[in-house]
């Protein structure tokens, strides 16, 4: 998306869509990539609130408690620098040029480490784009005085510093800028006159990739890839040419595919769900996932497996109610622009690329679309494949029960409740960032949030795990509660995965909350829903569990509660 088009979505109606504080600081002209950064917040339904620093005043709109920026108190702080004010900057450094780099990165921490301790704000960094001075040509990589090699050194230790301060992003511009070129990314004509940075379209790129981080954070990202077979997966038509004489391989047009087929393996590993929508006999479509040697997807990646002759919206819909997760989150690849096309407009939000004709381009395409965008990762995710199928199962099996109280029974439920800690963190996170139905008031935490709870003497933690005879389902639940006053207590965070819904959960998790309230003596227990365009789910959700509203709040007395039914047994 270029920039005029962007420029254009200013002009647009924003006012229903969810606001978010942004700062902008930056070393060089912010004023286009302000522009570019609200155009495409229009695209992504975010109306964003901007605070633009002055030009060049990283350092003064920092270590000024009194500056706008404070007064601002911005969700998100985006600080992006311009390669050729730090060659500048290198070549009036008068200190040893070998120290450059790690002097640099040493500023930085200092001002990301002011940012957290006074600031509840994310900061979005961009790294370097590339800019050779040619001083020593290709010498340059080998030696430390040179400017390559000091900006090589930056960008990979900005890397390290990210992974120490979990509130620290980076939007990897040198990146982007392999993907486009030189030419793209520089306007030296806006950068003499104008003191830009970087060529307009340029800046529109950048805004889409800091608008994707900031949707991961908010919890808007996708979580599962829906997959067609015939000339999508592999090349030729299963039906007609037989196993034997479908594409894939190490040769030829074999070779796109099975590189095609290694991407979305590597997604399923990282955490993405897989799933395989064809037009197909069921036992013709799995045979090259049993039986075909360069097969690199087998039955195990594939959490839901629909080949039917029905029309593929409709396979689609029951995918999304096996795996109880948004449209919003699911992404379809299929060669066939009639099939695209059928897909995108009978459901609504799901994505659809519009994949290239030529197979070859697929991953290059998908690459730039940069569709699966992720804010945290956790050891849960390697097994999500595996706990959807297994509630494929449940699914079946629940069929099989004329009523659900007997089902429940069935499945011999066991929850252990844990206080967050040191090994569960990274889980709870990642619940906080990523759900959107079951979440009360959609408050978002990072680790380093998370473990600030964990010392204080205000907050009380609970992750519940479950566990039942199909299998282990990790941590599914998280209750944050905050102490108001010595007789009662507010339900900060109440999430749930969608994955246990209608097992009791709720009911065995209330059970929980009111046994620990009541040891601490306090005598109510308070709630709170803040509407989103996601959590209508829980829209009765304080009202069902007996709940009644109260200024503005849900509100329980304790002192007589009568432990709700739920057929869970705690560990």
């Amino acid at each position: 998306m270029d920039f005029n088009t962007l420029k254009k979505n200013l002009k647009k109606d924003f006012s229903s869509f969810k606001k978010v504080k942004i700062a902008i600081l930056g070393d060089s002209a912010t004023q286009m990539f302000n522009k570019a950064i609200k155009g495409f917040g229009y695209e992504e339904e975010i109306n964003f609130e901007i605070y633009e620093a002055d030009y060049d005043q990283i350092h003064q709109e920092v270590f000024d408690i009194n500056s706008g920026l404070y007064q601002f108190e911005p969700e998100f702080t985006i600080i992006f620098f311009s390669t050729q004010k730090l060659l500048n900057r290198f070549y009036k450094d008068k200190t040893d040029k070998i120290a450059f780099g790690d002097d640099f990165i040493l500023g930085l921490d200092s001002i990301c480490q002011i940012l957290d301790q006074t600031l509840n704000t994310k900061i979005i960094i961009s790294n370097y784009v590339e800019l050779d001075n040619r001083l020593y040509g290709n010498y340059s990589n080998k030696i430390e005085v040179s400017f390559l090699y000091q900006l090589r050194k930056i960008n990979f230790e900005l890397m390290h510093l990210a992974q120490k301060e979990k509130n620290i992003f980076i939007t990897d511009l040198n990146y982007l800028q392999s993907v486009h070129g030189n030419d793209f990314t520089f306007d030296e004509k806006f950068y003499y006159s104008a003191n830009l940075a970087f060529s307009l379209d340029f800046y529109a790129v950048y805004a889409q990739n800091v608008t994707q981080i900031i949707s991961s954070i908010l919890g808007s990202f996708k979580k599962c890839l829906i997959l067609d077979l015939d000339n999508t997966t592999w090349g030729g038509i299963i039906g007609d040419d037989g196993m034997e004489k479908i594409q894939i391989g190490t040769l030829g047009i074999g070779k796109i595919f099975t590189e095609f087929q290694k991407w979305a393996k590597q997604l399923q590993k990282r955490g993405i769900i897989l799933c395989i929508c064809s037009k197909n006999t069921e036992e013709v479509a799995k045979e090259p996932f049993e039986k075909h040697p360069d097969m690199v997807l087998r039955l195990d990646d594939i959490a839901v497996f629909v080949a039917n002759w029905n029309n593929k919206a409709d396979n689609i819909r029951y995918i999304q109610e096996v795996l109880n997760i948004g449209f919003e989150s699911m992404v379809f690849l299929d060669d066939n622009p009639m099939e695209r096309s059928i897909v995108s407009e009978n459901i609504p939000n799901i994505t659809v690329p519009e994949l290239p004709q030529d197979p070859a381009q697929y991953l290059s395409y998908l690459r730039g679309l940069n569709l699966f965008e992720i804010a945290s990762v956790s050891e849960n995710d390697q097994k999500r494949t595996e706990q959807y199928k297994v509630e494929a199962k449940r699914k079946i099996e629940m069929k099989n029960y004329t009523n659900e109280k007997d089902f429940l029974k069935s499945l011999t439920m066991v929850s252990t409740v844990n206080p967050f800690n040191n090994f569960n963190i990274p889980r709870v996170s990642q619940l906080s960032q990523r759900s959107n139905q079951f979440n009360l008031r959609t408050i978002r935490y990072t680790e380093e949030e998370l473990n600030k709870i964990i010392n204080s003497d205000k907050h009380y933690t609970f992750a519940f795990s479950l566990e039942d005879k199909f299998g282990y389902n990790g941590i599914i639940s998280i209750i944050i509660l905050t102490e108001t006053n010595p007789k009662t207590i507010f339900i900060d965070t109440w999430i749930m995965s969608c994955r246990v819904l209608k097992r009791g959960m709720e009911n065995f998790a209330l059970n929980s909350i009111v046994e620990f309230a009541k040891g601490k003596n306090y005598q109510r227990i308070v709630g709170e829903r803040i509407p989103t365009k996601k959590n209508k789910l829980v829209e009765n959700h304080y009202q069902d569990l007996g709940f009644k509203f109260e200024n503005d709040k849900w509100s329980l007395d304790i002192s007589n509660y009568e432990s709700k039914l739920n057929y869970i047994e705690k560990k």
